[in-house]
């Protein structure tokens, strides 16, 4: 579908079309009598039109929302109905935290058992179920006398599809000691993943399926993928903005999950960049059972379970060391 809109007002891109496409768009579809697919034009699919290159000023992309049009000027919006109108569901959890979904608290912090197919925030898609929302609603009902939801700072953060040990702050004063030790990669953060060789015999060839032998993978990360796609890292060099990242694996034992035999692996990490354990597994040949982004066996989820998060500074303001057991597939 190809829009044409002349401009004789100075205004932001984004307003622009709020105001007009949904108009423009009604009327494209009645005359090609597409009565099937309903206009429904949020903030947020603007938002993406725009991000993704859908939208020319004056014969040039423009991925800018907040661009500021001034006088006259002809903007484009060329994009597939089809596509553009379809809704894809999310499939997260409807979750609503107790206490047996708290790891460890104490004044300042509290520890949570994430549960997979929940996003840790809320997301530019709409109103979504999210992790951050939950353990918000959950300390408010323990003190209902707050007239104000209670703080929860958000210091890191796991994908969707991953599970395990999360730390949110209740407290501002320590969300700087917090940022430190994350920035200093002065704690322990182990993950659990499934994963299944791409090729079996190369990976044993190359010593990484030895049970109980240890390797590492250094590199630099960087994004990959283009804005309008699923993000996607990989390696990357550190003059074109590849951040360094490390992490030790070891493979612990065979497993079979849904059906399928494969490895469960430790993963040690030593920096905390995007998609690092996907990444560096998937470049090792070793991509996680269900991460097909990365050129892995699709399955339910993605096998990733973030197991134990520790740290014990000189100082004592951090001293914590909280698990959440795995419990991936059955061993081999």
């Amino acid at each position: 579908m190809l829009i044409k809109i002349r401009v004789n007002k100075n205004c932001r891109l984004d307003e622009l079309l709020r105001e007009e496409l949904p108009a423009r768009v009604t009327g494209e579809l009645t005359s090609a009598s597409a009565s099937t697919i309903t206009p429904a034009i949020s903030n947020s699919k603007i938002r993406r039109l725009i991000l993704a290159g859908s939208v020319s000023v004056n014969g040039r992309k423009c991925r800018r929302p907040a661009f500021e049009l001034r006088g006259h000027s002809d903007v484009t919006v060329n994009f597939e109905a089809e596509k553009f109108f379809y809704e894809k569901q999310p499939d997260d959890i409807d979750f609503v935290m107790n206490d047996r979904d708290v790891l460890y608290e104490d004044e300042n912090l509290i520890f949570v058992n994430k549960p997979a197919f929940l996003p840790v925030e809320q997301t530019i898609t709409g109103n979504r179920k999210n992790l951050h929302d939950a353990v918000v609603d959950f300390l408010w009902k323990r003190n209902l006398e707050l007239r104000n939801p209670p703080y929860v700072g958000i210091m890191h953060r796991l994908d969707r599809e991953t599970s395990g040990v999360i730390l949110f702050t209740k407290t501002r004063t320590v969300n700087k000691a917090v940022h430190d030790m994350f920035e200093s990669h002065n704690f322990t953060k182990i993950y659990k993943a499934v994963v299944i060789p791409g090729n079996k015999a190369r990976a044993q060839a190359e010593g990484l399926l030895t049970k109980g032998k240890a390797f590492t993978i250094e590199n630099y990360l960087g994004r990959v993928s283009s804005k309008s796609q699923a993000g996607k890292w990989g390696a990357v060099p550190q003059k074109q903005g590849g951040l360094y990242a490390k992490t030790t694996f070891r493979i612990c034992s065979e497993v079979t999950v849904e059906g399928k035999n494969g490895y469960l692996v430790e993963c040690e990490l030593f920096t905390g960049r995007t998609h690092q354990i996907r990444v560096h597994l998937s470049g090792a040949g070793l991509p996680l059972l269900g991460d097909e982004l990365y050129g892995g066996v699709p399955a339910k989820r993605i096998y990733l379970h973030a197991e134990r998060l520790a740290c014990a500074f000189p100082e004592g303001e951090l001293n914590f060391d909280v698990s959440s057991p795995c419990n991936f597939g059955k061993s081999l």
